[in-house]
């Protein structure tokens, strides 16, 4: 039944290596479980809430991944959006409900996308030294807010930042944390991540700086809908927030699709340099962003880290398969999780390593073009000083067909650029004048 569902022989694997390749996927990507309900519940969703909807999103969007497009990819709600939705809840004025629902409209989007040939034509729009641009600015904002969250950046009047007390048991634990991690990392030892929380996790709890009342417990999984997406919808849209929508759906379909692309072609399933069910991949993505959007999480794209899956060998959607059946066993350690998330000691410096792992699209930009270099950058830096993922694109997309106009290079500009770039200059206008 395997071997006729995932293609086993045709793909040169067994079903061991498939099953040992998913544990250590989701040993790698289950840091999510605790900074993802760390991330939001800091917006105000319940934690309980979270925690749910991003098992139901990983669940969704990974066994369509496994059952449909047979690939050995995970997918959960993305790093570095959660925490743009959060700073969106501190500082816009707008309740959770209402961002969920531009969350839920984006990925509604998503999903008709994903069933045309459109989603082929508004991915070539973007410049590539834009996307590397907005991934590494995103980047930059994950670690700002993981050394924020830490202490070990805090506000000051006169330079506006400074470094924390570094007797602070929170920032001295994080850097414990960062070299931890890094030390695995160079060792390329497999789960860094979840070994370097693991590791600050039982340093806390035995200096008192982690409560842990009980480790096991049948969750509370409420599965009703968290808010009702029509009225919410219609809410965020009578409030003007498409830039909101456009930021959401743009952030995840370029993410899931770059990670796609590196992840099948390390497995060596691109073939002719076209990724073969590429629809059935985007579905996967796109119904998990829609279930995420509905039970509480932001949306969802395919990680990176089904790449360590794939090293040992995972090249089926068996890996991916057995990731789910972790995912749901994880359901029990809810009253654990939600300890864990309670200390920026162990969820920060998982922030902060993601984040340098996006600054290595800095190094793909052409810095020697002035047209292309300088939306990007001002993207880069636009991104995490404005903290706003949609202002820091909005930026990048206006100069960049600002600076080929005036060079008169019309052919380098996509024709959905120039709408984007004055569906953003409309945009600024109305929210910051």
């Amino acid at each position: 039944m395997l071997e006729r569902l995932f293609k086993l022989k045709e793909n040169n694997t067994n079903t061991r290596t498939e099953v040992v390749s998913g544990l250590i996927t989701f040993f790698s990507m289950s840091y999510i479980l605790v900074v993802n309900p760390a991330v939001l519940s800091a917006a105000g969703i319940p934690l309980d809430r979270v925690f749910t909807a991003t098992i139901i999103a990983i669940l969704v969007g990974t066994l369509i991944m496994a059952l449909a497009a047979n690939y050995p990819i995970v997918v959960a709600p993305g790093m570095g959006i959660n925490s743009y939705f959060a700073t969106l809840a501190a500082t816009s004025g707008y309740n959770y409900k209402t961002l969920l629902a531009t969350c839920f409209l984006g990925a509604v989007i998503f999903v008709i996308l994903s069933a045309t040939k459109f989603r082929e034509s508004l991915i070539d729009s973007i410049p590539n030294n834009l996307r590397h641009g907005i991934s590494a600015a995103i980047g930059l904002f994950i670690a700002f807010l993981g050394l924020k969250n830490s202490a070990l950046i805090v506000a000051n009047p006169h330079t506006i930042l400074s470094l924390g007390d570094l007797k602070n048991p929170v920032a001295y634990m994080t850097i414990l944390g960062i070299f931890i991690i890094l030390v695995l990392l160079a060792l390329e030892v497999k789960g860094a991540i979840f070994i370097g929380m693991a590791v600050v996790a039982i340093i806390s709890y035995f200096t008192g700086m982690l409560k842990v009342e009980k480790v096991f417990g049948i969750p509370h999984m409420d599965l009703s809908l968290l808010y009702n997406p029509v009225s919410e919808s219609i809410n965020a849209l009578q409030l003007g927030l498409y830039g909101i929508v456009f930021t959401f759906l743009m952030v995840t379909l370029f993410d899931t699709t770059g990670t796609m692309v590196a992840v099948t072609t390390q497995a060596g399933l691109v073939k002719n340099g076209k990724m073969e069910r590429a629809k059935e991949a985007l579905f996967a993505d796109s119904f998990a962003s829609l279930a995420g959007s509905l039970f509480g999480t932001t949306p969802t794209s395919a990680y990176i880290e089904s790449s360590a899956g794939v090293a040992n060998g995972g090249r089926t959607g068996l890996t991916a398969l057995t990731t789910s059946f972790l995912v749901v066993i994880s359901i029990f350690l809810f009253p654990l999780a939600s300890s864990l998330a309670s200390v920026p000691a162990i969820t920060s410096p998982a922030l902060i390593i993601i984040g340098s792992f996006m600054m290595e699209s800095i190094a793909k930009i052409d810095w020697s073009d002035i047209t292309e270099a300088f939306p990007a950058f001002v993207t880069i830096v636009g991104i995490p000083l404005t903290g706003s993922i949609n202002d820091g694109i909005a930026f990048g997309f206006i100069f960049y067909v600002v600076l080929k106009l005036s060079k008169k290079q019309w052919k380098d500009i996509h024709p959905l650029m120039y709408l984007f770039a004055i569906l953003f200059v409309i945009q600024l206008l109305w929210l910051h004048v």
